[in-house]
């Protein structure tokens, strides 16, 4: 006998409970701040019950820090979509850069993983999650264009400490205001630095 590939219903209950309180959350967490938000608040918004909130999360923080997984992931989704195939190693650093600061510059993300995320998480869980999202395609980036012999050959860690630093720092001052139009080209000016001295 075939059987179906309809999801069981109380799998699409989970998802979809799951979902309706990470959105709410999310919400919540860019209008007031991790700590002003309280999960009466979330459970209300999200229409659903306390016990439903507990049920799927431990606590406020682990809801927090899976939706800060979903957003390195997003944000990794368009990087890898920007970074594609037929583009040099370089043009795609670049490439992966700059889709790296439009999408953090989205939906509040800036804040969210910036801002929120470091006081909330903590500077080792945020890199924890960061190494399986955002920083893997930048270190996948840099390796492939040091293999091409388009950066310079220096101390690989270091540079990407670097690099994310200065895409982090990026980020925040559109934050801030500042236009992004001179951001990207101050990021492109960078990289070429790397360049020339790769090619001296």
């Amino acid at each position: 006998m075939q059987q179906s590939n309809t999801p069981r219903p109380n799998k699409v209950r989970t998802e979809t409970t799951k979902a309706a309180l990470k959105a709410a959350a999310r919400e919540l967490f860019l209008e007031k701040g991790f700590s002003e938000t309280g999960t009466p608040e979330i459970v209300r918004r999200a229409n659903v019950t306390r016990g439903a909130l507990y049920h799927h999360f431990a606590d406020k923080k682990a809801l927090f820090e899976e939706i800060i997984e979903d957003e390195c992931a997003a944000v990794t989704a368009q990087i890898d979509k920007r970074s594609m195939d037929g583009l040099s190693a370089l043009d795609a650093l670049k490439q992966g850069a700059d889709a790296f600061i439009e999408t953090m510059a989205s939906d509040g993300r800036t804040k969210l993983i910036l801002i929120e995320a470091p006081n909330v998480l903590g500077r080792d869980k945020l890199l924890e999650i960061e190494d399986r999202h955002t920083r893997r395609s930048l270190k996948i980036g840099v390796s492939e264009a040091m293999k091409a012999g388009q950066l310079s050959p220096l101390p690989p860690d270091a540079l990407i400490e670097i690099l994310s630093s200065i895409f982090d720092s990026a980020a925040l001052n559109i934050e801030a205001g500042m236009p992004a139009q001179d951001i990207t080209r101050v990021v492109h000016g960078i990289i070429d630095g790397l360049t020339k001295t790769a090619n001296t």
